[in-house]
């Protein structure tokens, strides 16, 4: 019989993937991820009345020392350089379908289920590709946008042609609904607390700066670079005729830098340590996902030098963020992604 791993949170998702693979006549083994997150030894519990339901044997894997190194610190640390990162991308390459996936293997399972609202497909060269779910409003493509061929090759995700209406279902009707927990936070470890009080529990002390226009007018203090984001209007303590918004982050000065409404509004940015899934061409042109819930738009990059490309939006867009991923889609597929850069820099820090 066929074995599979799956990666279990005690949530509804990876529940209901974990029977449909069973249904199918697959030997699933479920794997818990002991990460360093608040209420951990309560999800294992949930976790192992889940297996006891499904009748799956469970492995736990202790990898809250990997990721604390490769999610919660590159997460402090990009906060601290003025941008604002994606944890979940990239603990989905280097953790989920990474280090877990590396363990499955040792354990003699090759194959590796989540349950990711998205599917495989393959691009016009034939390649793998993360392809959006089923589902529009659960789609999950954009936070697998950096996994590489070798990863995608052995990944199977149940959910991918289902839509969240039916997983519920099938979750009632296998008794679940008592079970399972509630849907997992986009950024686990902060468990509901604001940037700046993860930051305050983590020891990390406020550096305080001035708050500048965009042509060097200094209107006020901040707090500290990680207490705001790009669009930001609410905290800034700026009483004008019209309000002022955080245009950029300026982390060799230490500066937040405020505009007006329509200083927000850009059609080109730099986008950096781009990877491609599909071979591309010196220019490109198909749809952009620049945040984890928005619509897709059309845009063309353009090749700047090494693996720096310059992103044009057809439509102009608003407070595009810096740290952010930029997933780049051909119809449905992903076929490749980049970090989006500073405004004031051509090129920023890698992140993996």
């Amino acid at each position: 019989m066929n074995r599979v791993g799956i990666a279990m949170s005690g949530g509804v998702d990876s529940s209901v993937s974990a029977s449909i693979l069973k249904q199918q006549g697959l030997a699933v083994h479920g794997f818990f991820m002991k990460l360093p997150l608040p209420g951990v030894e309560e999800h294992l519990n949930r976790v192992r009345a889940v297996a006891g339901k499904l009748d799956v044997p469970l492995s736990i894997v202790d990898l809250k020392e990997l990721f604390t190194e490769r999610v919660i610190s590159v997460f402090i640390d990009t906060y601290r350089r003025g941008r604002t990162p994606n944890p979940c991308i990239i603990c989905n390459r280097q953790v989920k379908f990474g280090a877990l996936r590396k363990y499955m293997g040792e354990q003699g399972i090759n194959k590796i289920a989540t349950g990711h609202y998205a599917r495989i497909g393959r691009t016009r060269d034939g390649l793998l590709a993360v392809q959006r779910g089923l589902d529009n409003q659960k789609d999950q493509s954009y936070f697998l946008c950096r996994l590489t061929q070798d990863q995608l090759e052995n990944m199977i995700m149940p959910l991918g042609e289902q839509r969240k209406t039916a997983v519920y279902q099938m979750a009632r009707e296998l008794g679940l609904d008592s079970v399972h927990g509630p849907e997992s936070q986009d950024i686990c470890f902060l468990a509901g607390k604001s940037i700046a009080a993860f930051f305050a529990a983590w020891g990390i002390q406020e550096i305080p700066g001035e708050i500048v226009t965009s042509d060097g007018r200094t209107v006020g203090r901040h707090r500290g670079l990680w207490h705001y984001t790009i669009g930001q209007r609410r905290g800034l303590g700026l009483p004008d005729a019209t309000p002022w918004y955080v245009q950029r982050l300026d982390e060799s000065q230490n500066r937040v830098v405020v505009c007006k409404q329509e200083g927000l509004i850009t059609s080109r940015v730099l986008v950096n340590e781009v990877r491609w899934t599909t071979t591309p061409s010196s220019t490109w042109q198909g749809l952009v996902q620049v945040r984890g819930r928005q619509r897709p738009t059309p845009a063309r990059l353009e090749h700047d030098s090494g693996t720096t490309w310059r992103l044009i939006f057809t439509e102009p867009q608003r407070a595009v963020t810096p740290g952010q991923f930029a997933a780049f889609y051909e119809d449905d597929l992903v076929c490749g992604s980049g970090i989006i850069a500073p405004q004031d820099r051509a090129t920023a820090g890698p992140l993996k």
